[in-house]
Protein backbone atom coordinates (compact mmCIF):
# COMPACT_ATOMS: atom_id res chain seq x y z
CA UNK A 1 0.00 0.00 0.00
CA UNK A 2 1.71 3.50 -0.99
CA UNK A 3 2.22 6.01 1.63
CA UNK A 4 0.89 9.89 1.55
CA UNK A 5 4.64 11.67 1.11
CA UNK A 6 5.59 13.54 4.12
CA UNK A 7 4.76 17.10 4.02
CA UNK A 8 6.71 20.04 5.15
CA UNK A 9 5.31 21.70 8.47
CA UNK A 10 7.22 24.85 8.44
CA UNK A 11 4.86 25.83 5.76
CA UNK A 12 3.31 28.70 6.57
CA UNK A 13 0.14 27.30 4.76
CA UNK A 14 -0.08 24.57 7.87
CA UNK A 15 0.43 27.15 10.82
CA UNK A 16 -2.20 28.19 13.01
CA UNK A 17 -4.17 31.51 11.96
CA UNK A 18 -6.17 34.54 13.64
CA UNK A 19 -8.15 36.22 10.92
CA UNK A 20 -9.53 39.82 12.91
CA UNK A 21 -12.78 40.61 11.83
CA UNK A 22 -16.17 41.28 13.52
CA UNK A 23 -17.26 40.80 16.82
CA UNK A 24 -18.26 36.98 16.33
CA UNK A 25 -15.38 35.27 16.59
CA UNK A 26 -15.29 31.05 14.87
CA UNK A 27 -13.09 28.63 16.45
CA UNK A 28 -11.38 26.49 13.62
CA UNK A 29 -10.28 22.93 14.75
CA UNK A 30 -8.48 20.23 12.01
CA UNK A 31 -8.74 16.61 12.15
CA UNK A 32 -7.15 13.44 13.60
CA UNK A 33 -3.37 13.85 11.39
CA UNK A 34 -4.29 16.92 9.88
CA UNK A 35 -3.00 20.86 10.43
CA UNK A 36 -4.73 24.31 10.72
CA UNK A 37 -4.09 23.86 6.90
CA UNK A 38 -7.23 21.86 6.12
CA UNK A 39 -9.18 24.81 7.83
CA UNK A 40 -7.62 27.88 5.97
CA UNK A 41 -10.14 27.79 3.00
CA UNK A 42 -13.23 27.98 5.45
CA UNK A 43 -11.69 30.47 7.94
CA UNK A 44 -10.91 32.49 4.59
CA UNK A 45 -14.63 32.30 3.14
CA UNK A 46 -16.07 33.04 7.06
CA UNK A 47 -13.47 36.17 7.43
CA UNK A 48 -14.57 37.39 4.13
CA UNK A 49 -18.11 37.76 5.58
CA UNK A 50 -17.17 39.41 8.59
CA UNK A 51 -16.13 36.76 11.23
CA UNK A 52 -13.14 37.13 13.46
CA UNK A 53 -11.77 33.44 12.84
CA UNK A 54 -8.65 31.53 14.74
CA UNK A 55 -7.64 28.36 13.23
CA UNK A 56 -5.26 26.42 15.77
CA UNK A 57 -2.86 23.32 15.41
CA UNK A 58 -3.90 20.87 17.90
CA UNK A 59 -1.25 18.98 20.52
CA UNK A 60 1.06 16.69 18.49
CA UNK A 61 0.06 17.96 14.70
CA UNK A 62 1.47 19.17 12.18
CA UNK A 63 5.05 18.32 13.91
CA UNK A 64 5.98 14.95 13.67
CA UNK A 65 4.03 11.71 13.80
CA UNK A 66 6.25 10.73 16.62
CA UNK A 67 5.19 13.69 18.43
CA UNK A 68 1.74 13.05 18.33
CA UNK A 69 2.61 9.67 19.59
CA UNK A 70 3.27 11.67 22.65
CA UNK A 71 -0.63 13.01 23.10
CA UNK A 72 -4.05 11.57 23.30
CA UNK A 73 -7.50 12.62 23.72
CA UNK A 74 -7.17 14.57 26.73
CA UNK A 75 -4.24 16.94 25.31
CA UNK A 76 -6.78 17.57 21.89
CA UNK A 77 -9.97 17.91 24.03
CA UNK A 78 -7.78 20.28 26.11
CA UNK A 79 -6.23 22.49 24.09
CA UNK A 80 -9.80 22.86 22.38
CA UNK A 81 -11.25 23.85 25.54
CA UNK A 82 -8.46 26.70 25.80
CA UNK A 83 -8.60 27.92 22.88
CA UNK A 84 -12.82 28.42 22.55
CA UNK A 85 -11.82 29.78 26.05
CA UNK A 86 -9.17 32.56 24.59
CA UNK A 87 -11.37 33.14 21.70
CA UNK A 88 -14.18 34.10 24.32
CA UNK A 89 -12.28 36.78 25.92
CA UNK A 90 -11.64 38.17 22.87
CA UNK A 91 -15.52 37.82 21.18
CA UNK A 92 -18.70 38.49 22.61
CA UNK A 93 -19.93 35.55 20.35
CA UNK A 94 -17.77 32.84 20.22
CA UNK A 95 -19.34 29.10 17.85
CA UNK A 96 -16.71 26.32 16.67
CA UNK A 97 -16.76 24.78 13.24
CA UNK A 98 -14.57 21.37 12.82
CA UNK A 99 -13.49 18.88 10.58
CA UNK A 100 -13.59 15.38 11.56
CA UNK A 101 -12.16 14.52 14.65
CA UNK A 102 -12.19 18.19 15.00
CA UNK A 103 -15.87 18.20 14.25
CA UNK A 104 -16.03 16.00 17.42
CA UNK A 105 -14.34 18.20 19.37
CA UNK A 106 -17.12 20.78 18.39
CA UNK A 107 -19.26 18.44 19.46
CA UNK A 108 -17.92 18.05 22.93
CA UNK A 109 -17.29 21.89 23.36
CA UNK A 110 -21.17 22.79 22.50
CA UNK A 111 -22.08 20.29 24.89
CA UNK A 112 -20.01 21.26 28.07
CA UNK A 113 -19.66 25.49 26.96
CA UNK A 114 -22.35 28.00 26.14
CA UNK A 115 -21.56 28.46 22.02
CA UNK A 116 -23.24 30.79 19.85
CA UNK A 117 -23.56 28.00 17.23
CA UNK A 118 -21.81 25.16 16.16
CA UNK A 119 -20.87 23.51 12.85
CA UNK A 120 -19.36 19.61 12.80
CA UNK A 121 -17.90 18.69 9.31
CA UNK A 122 -17.30 15.13 8.34
CA UNK A 123 -17.55 14.23 12.05
CA UNK A 124 -17.38 10.62 12.79
CA UNK A 125 -20.24 9.00 15.02
CA UNK A 126 -18.24 5.72 13.84
CA UNK A 127 -15.61 5.24 10.93
CA UNK A 128 -16.16 2.51 8.40
CA UNK A 129 -12.02 1.83 9.43
CA UNK A 130 -13.38 -1.93 11.40
CA UNK A 131 -9.51 -2.22 12.71
CA UNK A 132 -10.02 1.08 14.69
CA UNK A 133 -11.82 -0.62 18.33
CA UNK A 134 -8.56 -2.79 18.48
CA UNK A 135 -6.32 -0.11 17.96
CA UNK A 136 -4.89 0.04 21.54
CA UNK A 137 -4.39 -4.02 21.46
CA UNK A 138 -2.74 -3.81 18.12
CA UNK A 139 -0.21 -0.66 18.59
CA UNK A 140 2.51 -2.84 20.42
CA UNK A 141 2.57 -4.98 17.54
CA UNK A 142 2.04 -2.17 14.66
CA UNK A 143 3.08 1.10 16.22
CA UNK A 144 2.71 3.09 13.17
CA UNK A 145 -0.18 2.53 10.66
CA UNK A 146 -0.25 3.90 7.04
CA UNK A 147 -3.13 6.08 5.51
CA UNK A 148 -3.35 4.55 2.18
CA UNK A 149 -3.23 6.21 -1.48
CA UNK A 150 -3.21 5.46 -4.83
CA UNK A 151 -0.32 7.94 -6.56
CA UNK A 152 -2.20 7.89 -9.87
CA UNK A 153 -5.75 8.62 -8.67
CA UNK A 154 -6.06 12.44 -9.52
CA UNK A 155 -7.14 14.08 -6.17
CA UNK A 156 -10.04 16.80 -5.72
CA UNK A 157 -8.01 18.36 -2.91
CA UNK A 158 -6.54 21.38 -2.77
CA UNK A 159 -2.83 20.39 -2.50
CA UNK A 160 -2.08 23.80 -1.08
CA UNK A 161 -3.16 23.37 1.68
CA UNK A 162 -3.24 19.54 2.23
CA UNK A 163 -0.86 19.24 5.20
CA UNK A 164 -1.75 16.09 7.49
CA UNK A 165 0.03 12.94 8.31
CA UNK A 166 1.08 9.85 5.85
CA UNK A 167 0.09 7.58 9.13
CA UNK A 168 -0.27 7.81 12.52
CA UNK A 169 0.75 6.16 16.10
CA UNK A 170 -1.26 2.95 15.65
CA UNK A 171 -2.29 3.49 19.80
CA UNK A 172 -3.44 7.43 18.90
CA UNK A 173 -6.59 5.20 17.41
CA UNK A 174 -7.87 4.72 20.62
CA UNK A 175 -8.10 8.28 21.92
CA UNK A 176 -9.91 9.20 18.75
CA UNK A 177 -12.22 6.29 19.79
CA UNK A 178 -13.03 7.70 23.46
CA UNK A 179 -13.60 11.12 21.82
CA UNK A 180 -16.50 10.15 19.25
CA UNK A 181 -17.88 7.60 22.07
CA UNK A 182 -17.72 10.68 24.97
CA UNK A 183 -19.11 13.17 22.34
CA UNK A 184 -22.11 10.38 20.60
CA UNK A 185 -23.14 9.64 24.46
CA UNK A 186 -24.23 13.45 25.37
CA UNK A 187 -25.68 15.11 22.37
CA UNK A 188 -28.48 16.12 24.05
CA UNK A 189 -26.62 18.46 25.60
CA UNK A 190 -26.47 20.64 22.78
CA UNK A 191 -28.44 23.20 22.66
CA UNK A 192 -27.26 25.87 20.10
CA UNK A 193 -27.68 26.03 16.26
CA UNK A 194 -26.14 23.46 14.67
CA UNK A 195 -25.33 22.51 11.24
CA UNK A 196 -23.57 18.80 10.43
CA UNK A 197 -22.09 19.16 6.94
CA UNK A 198 -21.08 15.22 5.56
CA UNK A 199 -20.40 14.39 1.89
CA UNK A 200 -22.35 11.20 0.65
CA UNK A 201 -19.06 9.86 -1.16
CA UNK A 202 -17.33 10.15 2.61
CA UNK A 203 -15.51 6.73 2.42
CA UNK A 204 -14.14 7.49 6.52
CA UNK A 205 -17.16 7.55 8.42
CA UNK A 206 -19.79 5.95 9.11
CA UNK A 207 -22.41 7.17 6.64
CA UNK A 208 -25.68 7.80 9.21
CA UNK A 209 -23.28 10.08 11.20
CA UNK A 210 -25.06 13.30 10.53
CA UNK A 211 -28.35 11.70 10.99
CA UNK A 212 -27.03 10.46 14.67
CA UNK A 213 -26.03 14.18 15.26
CA UNK A 214 -29.46 15.32 14.09
CA UNK A 215 -31.22 12.74 16.23
CA UNK A 216 -29.74 13.38 19.50
CA UNK A 217 -29.16 17.06 19.49
CA UNK A 218 -31.31 19.13 21.91
CA UNK A 219 -31.05 22.14 19.47
CA UNK A 220 -34.21 23.99 18.01
CA UNK A 221 -32.69 25.19 15.17
CA UNK A 222 -30.64 22.61 12.92
CA UNK A 223 -29.82 21.43 9.58
CA UNK A 224 -27.81 19.06 7.61
CA UNK A 225 -25.64 20.05 4.36
CA UNK A 226 -25.58 17.24 2.38
CA UNK A 227 -22.15 17.00 -0.20
CA UNK A 228 -21.69 15.10 -3.35
CA UNK A 229 -18.74 13.65 -5.11
CA UNK A 230 -16.20 15.27 -2.45
CA UNK A 231 -14.02 13.02 -0.31
CA UNK A 232 -13.93 13.06 3.69
CA UNK A 233 -11.26 16.07 3.69
CA UNK A 234 -14.28 18.66 2.21
CA UNK A 235 -12.51 21.62 3.46
CA UNK A 236 -10.51 22.32 0.58
CA UNK A 237 -12.17 19.96 -1.63
CA UNK A 238 -14.32 22.30 -4.82
CA UNK A 239 -17.10 23.05 -2.22
CA UNK A 240 -15.35 24.67 0.44
CA UNK A 241 -17.11 28.23 -0.91
CA UNK A 242 -20.06 26.29 -0.38
CA UNK A 243 -19.47 25.22 3.07
CA UNK A 244 -18.37 28.33 4.46
CA UNK A 245 -21.17 30.18 3.17
CA UNK A 246 -23.79 27.67 4.92
CA UNK A 247 -22.21 27.96 8.27
CA UNK A 248 -21.63 31.68 7.69
CA UNK A 249 -26.01 31.78 7.22
CA UNK A 250 -25.86 29.85 10.23
CA UNK A 251 -24.15 31.71 12.40
CA UNK A 252 -25.94 34.87 11.41
CA UNK A 253 -29.22 32.93 11.78
CA UNK A 254 -28.12 32.26 15.87
CA UNK A 255 -26.81 35.56 16.12
CA UNK A 256 -30.73 36.80 15.71
CA UNK A 257 -31.83 34.60 18.02
CA UNK A 258 -29.92 35.45 20.76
Amino acid sequence: MDKRPTKDFTAPECQPFLMEGGDHGVLLIHGFTGSAGHMRLIGEGLHAQGFTVRGINLPGHAESMEAMGKTDWQDWLGAARSAAAELKEKCGRVSVAGLSMGGVLTLLLAEEMELTACAPISAPMAVQNKLMPFAKLAAPFIPMTWWGGDPERPSMLDDRYDYGYPGFPTKCAASLAKLIKMARGNLHAITCPILAVQSHADETISADSADVIMAGVSSRVKGTLWLEKVPHVCTISPEHSRIAEAIGELLRRAEQIE
